[in-house]
């Protein structure tokens, strides 16, 4: 019997910060409709990633992945880097 893995969550974002060891702190911003003013509020989320290389750097948009908790505050990995900073 084979057992089928669930889908993971997959986020996009901008790594913020990076000064933790394999640690860096993505933001990902989105927009979302006020539902009685009708007006778009910009919305924002931090999240915690493990970045096992160390190889992200501020500015950098990355591809982030669900996974099991691996400390206090980090459930997601990094996938991939998507764009480097300039």
């Amino acid at each position: 019997m084979e057992e089928k893995r669930h889908l993971r969550k997959e986020r996009i974002g901008v790594v913020s910060s990076n000064k933790c060891d394999k640690t860096i702190t993505v933001e990902i911003k989105w927009k979302e409709k006020h539902p009685i003013y009708g007006k778009f509020v910009n919305k924002t989320k931090k999240y915690h990633a493990h970045d096992e290389k160390n190889e992200c750097s501020v500015g950098d948009t990355v591809r982030l992945m669900e996974t099991r908790p691996l400390s206090k505050t980090k459930r997601w990995r990094l996938v991939e880097i998507i764009e480097k900073v300039k």
